[in-house]
């Protein structure tokens, strides 16, 4: 298949088009390169340099390439960020998505793959967390996710498009080339990481007191690798709708902590501080359908597998792609 990847100069876009290509599909990137790294996109796709919120831009490349499927990366996916400056999300997350809709429509693209997110569930009012309970988003990150979802689904029923909303629970690991790269860094394992390679002293632990055995949030992680899988496999067949991605056990900060010591070999410190706006106590994945309906099987689901992975790309890679 012809894949128009957006965001896949990002990290689980560029992971995505790496496997798509081992797979045989051609690729053709779409990105502003603006949080994405050019050195991340795979020397066999096709780089276009554009931005969505620019809906020319978006027109023209769609024009040109008339792919056969859409797989959606570019957003910004940070949840401090989007508590900070909302307006900066709706307009680039549903602003550019809705500019990426217009132009598939007008070109006749049948498929849709969305890059979703478990914090459109919000507080879950049960765990795990099946994909058909509530979702009340409780940060504009999440929010702008879910927005673009109802789009994406009044698209479907009006319009005939097969969209697929595929929502992530905590992406980490790395491939032996592509990794986790983000300015400023916020996600959990990388932020460890940077204590044993010497960038930062120790880290800080946001919040204590939630209901859960350590105190800590709780969340499930699911390796990057597996998370590209399946949007092979949503790729194939007449699949539409939601599917949870996630491998069904939750550690808690603390417990990523401990096992990011023992993979390294290195103390890290950590000081202990007030919960975060915005942060969820508890996201466990209730993911049977992703595996009756696609056949999705997660490869790497132990938390040190998946530590193991991602400090050998820092390792190698300390100053990220520009090393």
């Amino acid at each position: 298949m012809k894949v128009f990847v957006t965001g896949g100069a990002g990290y689980i876009g560029s992971i995505a088009t790496e496997v798509l290509l081992n797979k045989g599909h051609e690729v053709v990137v779409f990105d502003n390169l603006d949080r994405g790294h050019r050195e991340a996109v795979d020397a066999r796709a096709r780089l276009i340099v554009g931005d969505l919120r620019d809906q020319e831009s978006i027109r023209t490349a769609m024009r040109e390439i008339t792919p056969d499927a859409i797989l959606h990366f570019a957003a910004y996916t940070l949840v401090p960020e989007s508590m900070a400056d909302p307006l900066m999300y709706f307009h680039n997350n549903v602003g550019g998505g809705m500019n990426l809709v217009k132009a598939m429509l007008e070109v006749g693209v049948p498929k849709f793959i969305f890059s979703s997110t478990c914090a459109t569930y919000g507080t879950p009012i049960k765990v795990p967390i099946p994909e058909d309970i509530p979702q009340c988003p409780e940060n504009p990150y999440g929010e702008s996710k879910l927005m673009l979802e109802t789009t994406l689904r009044w698209a479907q029923e009006q319009c005939g498009i097969q969209a697929v909303f595929l929502r992530y629970f905590n992406a980490c690991g790395a491939t032996e080339r592509l990794g986790e790269d983000h300015t400023p860094e916020s996600h959990l394992i990388p932020v460890v990481l940077q204590v044993p390679l010497g960038k930062r002293d120790s880290i800080s632990i946001f919040g204590t007191d939630y209901n859960t055995p350590d105190g800590t949030c709780v969340r499930d992680y699911i390796h990057v690798v597996d998370l590209a899988e399946a949007h092979v496999l949503a790729l194939t067949g007449d699949h539409h709708g939601a599917f949870n991605l996630g491998n069904g056990e939750g550690y808690s900060v603390k417990e990523v902590v401990d096992v990011a010591r023992e993979v390294t070999g290195h103390d890290i410190p950590v000081e202990l501080t007030g919960r975060r706006p915005g942060d969820a106590e508890k996201l466990i994945a209730q993911a049977d359908k992703a595996r009756d309906v696609l056949g999705w099987r997660p490869r790497f689901r132990d938390l040190k597998t998946i530590m193991t992975h991602a400090w050998a790309w820092h390792e190698s890679h300390p100053n990220g792609y520009e090393s």
